[in-house]
């Protein structure tokens, strides 16, 4: 695995987790799991508010946004990952790594830019009711969520166009399960200083700047309902967002680690099985947190599965 094509690169080969062997068998079996729960839990949410009419608010709009974007995201990169992992030989053609590399990206950043916009909404239900309506109805609601699969769209397109535009003649073995771009990057047969400090300045400005914004929103939000003077109407108007703070806490907290700190602070082992949380767990995970906080949607998915299973 460790060998080296001095022409210009065919394919890439992923160590991935080859150097826990004995743990092979048991990460396909978990990841399987997660990543059937996470198609089901997700195409679930997405069925249910298409068909429930009390679900067709800016909320479930933006919630339904997220899970037909978490299917994409784990499809990804997850079926590759399982086969490698019963495989002696984990490789992807170079095309095919680009290809990989485009819509992680475009996946990852259009979620950046979507839990913002649900901190946003949240934002406006809860520090102005009264406007609610007026301001999140149905086409600036299109226009937010299309805004933020266009900047995943760009940033992706962009990236991924600037770094296979580079020559790739050297060492074609990647300490990754998958085309992550600065692992990608390492393999680069010219200097890439510029692209590493082009990825940081991005990193911050569409991950950490939507981060932030997220972060005061909640600071308005929770200022606003402190001052509701009844413990049910504060208990109520948390619970909406609760799930929501849940998500961009997991996602966020392992997305940082991974893109924010050196890569002197932490091992490759321990930056892969970050990678796992963001990968794999956030998008099984978001499910189960929206379902089971959320009387509504709880309310919505029995109703919408007894409907299927009696007619």
């Amino acid at each position: 695995m460790g060998e080296t094509n001095q022409s210009c690169l065919t394919e890439v080969v992923f160590l991935g987790f080859s150097d826990f062997q004995e743990l092979q068998v048991l990460l396909f079996v978990l990841v399987m799991l997660f990543y059937i729960f996470a198609l089901l839990g997700n195409t679930l949410i997405v069925i249910v508010t298409l068909v429930d009419p009390a679900l067709h608010i800016p909320m479930y709009f933006f919630l339904r946004n997220l899970s037909f974007l978490e299917v994409c995201y784990t499809s990804v990169t997850i079926p590759k990952m399982l086969v490698d992992l019963l495989s002696e030989t984990q490789t992807i053609s170079f095309v095919g790594c680009g290809v990989q590399m485009y819509f992680f990206i475009l996946f990852a950043i259009t979620e950046c830019s979507l839990l913002s916009v649900m901190a946003y909404d949240r934002y406006v239900a809860i520090c102005n009711p009264l406007q609610y309506t007026l301001s999140m109805n149905q086409r600036v609601c299109t226009e937010l969520s299309a805004v933020a699969w266009t900047i995943g769209t760009l940033v992706a397109f962009s990236q991924t166009v600037s770094i296979f535009t580079k020559p790739f003649c050297g060492a074609n073995t990647i300490h990754h399960f998958f085309c992550e771009i600065v692992a990608v990057l390492i393999l680069a047969s010219t200097d890439t200083h510029t692209d590493e400090v082009a990825i940081t300045v991005l990193t911050v400005l569409l991950i950490m700047v939507p981060f932030l914004l997220i972060l005061l929103s909640y600071v308005f939000i929770i200022s606003t309902i402190l001052k509701i003077p009844s413990a049910e109407g504060r208990s109520k108007a948390f619970s909406t967002c609760s799930s929501h703070l849940i998500v961009v806490s997991l996602f966020y907290g392992s997305g940082t680690f991974v893109y924010m700190e050196p890569t002197s602070v932490h091992s490759q082992s321990k930056e892969r099985f970050f990678s796992l949380v963001y990968t794999v767990l956030t998008p099984t995970v978001n499910p189960i947190i929206y379902s089971l906080r959320n009387k509504e949607m709880k309310s919505a998915v029995k109703k919408t599965i007894g409907w299927k299973l009696f007619g």
